[in-house]
């Protein structure tokens, strides 16, 4: 008999999308001619907890257990009567369904309110009188929050939105706490689960169930999930994979975590699922799976003797959400920050570019294993071609492309790809601040419906760049930073305090090098985070060459990935953590640029040696770069009509040509000499983007020269056509 599996996302990862691993592997099946099935626990536990009946066996719950609530808990019990009336008409707004709520929510005299309303009276200078709906969403997603909090404190202490038990994942060197918690009686939302788990197993009845785990906060639930099957399904297996046990487990030795699992699985998962699958339907012995933990005899055995290769990009298949409720998902803002509002707000398909990393070489990152190391691209067709299957199926629009570092190269391709294909798209995407990032491509970029890039600046500072070997200097990316900005592109920059050696020095001037990104309108969003040494990282392998010690050497027989090091020649880093947010808040909105760097900061911090127009001087005195032969040159503005007149000078009569473009917001006219203008008409086809191959800056340059006996240089730096330069005429 077959095997019929059913992946499953358990809680929690995201409340506004589908986190994409299940619909990757569904869509890969879907090619092998596999049947499968899909379901997001994250999202219907939700859902089900948030709600009237959810809510009503909550405050049931809190009233039988009688515990003892803290003021702001207590009046969120006292006003149960309120949410219980509430929460179907505010999850309904959330799901975009019911905008009309909006008013009456911002109005105020809507929602209950409870702590998380304490700072909520400047909301207009973060969404102004225009955003009626968005401030809406982010009073109910703080609606929301105080029933959170009520949560954690009365019913669950590991209940989180994007997150579940996290701090039990996280760096859990021994199996033994998540063991003794797993053993515990269930918790309402763990009772929860279980009930949404056994309608799943009844409806789509699978042999094989498979939970994908990419965050240390799905770990507990998955766990919870696999023992619920063991105690009343015991016949199903029941496979982990994702990218938890990608850089967690790879070398787990605990045999109990096999009281709640039958296999788990590394890296990418298409090739090691259906390996299984065969080992399940018993056409391979269990030696032959591919890279794949399970239990023999009580010892967690590795089996990784398959012979077949990884699967190929261009054979992954397109992903396939069905099975997921794509419409009822919740469109959240729970912060006033312009990139994460991406994260938590609108439906995004994810898709991704490449497999791995095209640069593949910074220090901190882990760039030993499989997701970084193999560098593969997909083809621009065949990524094109999955979008259009994707627009079809889901109704939705919006890509957000989550690769490590999206390849230059590629997406410019497939800018042009997209425009060619005329589709209509919005995405964004993670990228390196590198130089391939010109105004030109970025304009191209727009063009093709690109809204938002993120990227790693990580410690600002040109000593600390070339440690971590990101290959982008500070003036590189103040430049490369300004092309997105002026293109209309949004930038989000990752930044990072913290890194061996760093002293506080450095992490001042970082921050008045970030201070002056934001002050220049370069960057519109940023986040710090505090650097961590992984196992499978530069640092982490070769610890000695950052002059750092690692405190925990012993493999632990469950997680063994993040490392806790000595910094002895650099500051105490975690001074800083509360100041470089503060920061970075203000600066987000424009506030606090002319206050001393001391104001963030509680202790004695030394004087930044950053000059106070650093970043200005760096994106205004870049070199000039020659224009490269081979470039290639598009025309992204509209259609041209020639119109021939002479001109009237000092009795002289010069024959002219104007030529007239209607683009999206008003006609462009320039006027040429005759011989040029005819030249540049009859070139003008050439240069559509419907042309698969374009003509190159050599090619034109050859061809305006023997057709006019002008000089193309003089002509291509002229007024006209630096006009045409500003509307749509790129160098790429």
């Amino acid at each position: 008999m077959s095997q019929k599996i059913l992946f499953i996302t358990p809680p929690f990862t995201q409340l506004n999308t589908p986190y994409p691993a299940t619909a990757y592997l569904k869509g890969f099946l879907n090619a092998r001619s596999i049947d499968s099935n899909q379901c997001d626990l994250g999202i219907e536990v939700i859902l089900a907890l948030f709600s009237s009946s959810g809510l009503i066996a909550l405050f049931q719950k809190i009233e039988d257990d009688n515990p003892t609530l803290t003021e702001n808990s207590q009046r969120i019990f006292d006003m149960r009567a309120e949410y219980i009336r509430t929460i179907d008409p505010v999850i309904a707004l959330l799901q975009n369904k019911n905008s009309a709520l909006a008013h009456v929510i911002c109005d105020g005299c809507y929602l209950p309110e409870a702590s998380r309303f304490a700072n909520t009276e400047d909301l207009d200078w973060a969404f102004g009188t225009m955003g009626l709906h968005d401030k809406a969403k982010h009073l109910a997603t703080l609606y929301l929050e105080d029933l959170s909090d009520l949560i954690v404190e009365a019913v669950d202490s590991h209940f989180g939105f994007s997150r579940y038990a996290e701090r039990l994942g996280r760096s859990a060197n021994t199996f033994d706490e998540l063991h003794e918690s797993l053993q515990a009686p269930d918790s309402f939302i763990d009772q929860l689960l279980a009930t949404l788990l056994q309608q799943k197993i009844e409806q789509y009845l699978p042999t094989v169930v498979a939970f994908s785990v990419p965050f240390p906060g799905n770990l507990y639930s998955a766990l919870k999930s696999g023992q619920w099957l063991k105690k009343h399904y015991p016949e199903i297996k029941i496979v982990m994979g994702g990218g938890f046990p990608n850089t967690e487990l790879r070398s787990i030795s605990d045999p109990r975590v096999f009281d709640y699992l039958d296999f788990i699985t590394l890296d990418d998962g298409e090739a090691p699922t259906l390996l299984l699958l065969e080992y399940l339907d018993g056409k391979r012995e269990a030696n032959q799976l591919k890279r794949t933990f399970r239990c023999e005899n009580g010892t967690v055995v590795y089996c990784d003797e398959a012979t077949e290769k990884d699967i190929f990009q261009a054979d992954v298949g397109a992903p396939d959400y069905s099975d997921l409720p794509l419409d009822n998902y919740l469109s959240v803002i729970e912060i006033v920050n312009p990139m994460h509002r991406l994260w938590s707000d609108g439906r995004w398909n994810k898709l991704t570019l490449a497999h791995g990393c095209y640069w593949g070489r910074c220090t901190f990152c882990d760039t030993s294993l499989d997701y970084i190391r193999r560098y593969e691209p997909s083809s621009v067709k065949s990524l094109c071609d999955r979008i259009e299957q994707l627009i079809e199926q889901t109704g939705q629009i919006g890509f957000h492309f989550v690769d490590e570092a999206a390849p230059p190269a590629l997406m410019r391709a497939l800018a042009l790809e997209i425009i060619r294909r005329k589709l209509s798209v919005v995405w964004w995407t993670n990228i390196r601040f590198e130089k391939s990032f010109t105004y030109d491509v970025c304009l191209l970029l727009k063009e093709s419906g690109c809204i938002a890039v993120s990227g790693g600046l990580e410690v600002a500072s040109d000593r600390l760049l070339g440690m971590i070997n990101k290959g982008v200097s500070l003036s590189k990316v103040a430049k490369v930073t300004d092309n997105f900005t002026q293109a209309g592109i949004m930038v989000h920059a990752y930044l990072m305090y913290g890194f061996p050696t760093q002293t506080a020095q450095e992490t001042i001037d970082s921050l008045d090098v970030v201070r002056q990104l934001f002050e220049a309108g370069v960057i519109q969003s940023g986040f710090w985070h505090q650097f961590a040494m992984t196992a499978h990282s530069p640092v982490g392998l070769h610890p000695e060459k950052f002059k750092v010690k690692i405190k925990n050497t012993a493999v632990g027989t469950f997680a063994n990935n993040d490392l806790i090091h000595d910094d002895p020649t650099g500051c105490k880093h975690e001074l800083f953590s509360e100041g470089l947010k503060k920061s970075l808040f203000n600066y987000m909105h424009a506030i606090g640029f002319e206050m001393p760097l001391q104001t963030w900061f509680d202790f004695k911090v030394p004087r930044t040696t950053v000059s106070p127009n650093f970043i200005q001087h760096a994106i205004e005195s870049q070199e000039y770069l020659p224009t490269s032969s081979s470039a290639s040159v598009l025309w992204l503005g509209g259609k041209a009509t020639i119109n021939y007149f002479s001109k009237k000078k000092k009795s002289q009569v010069y024959p002219m040509a104007e030529l007239t473009f209607q683009n999206k917001k008003a006609a462009l006219t320039i006027q040429l000499k005759e011989p040029e203008g005819k030249w540049l008409f009859g070139q003008l086809p050439k240069l559509s983007v419907e042309n698969e191959t374009l003509p190159t800056f050599d090619e034109l340059q050859t061809s305006f020269e023997a057709q006019t006996n002008e000089d193309f240089i003089l002509f291509w730096n002229s007024k006209p056509m630096m006009r045409l330069r500003k509307n749509g005429l790129l160098i790429l």
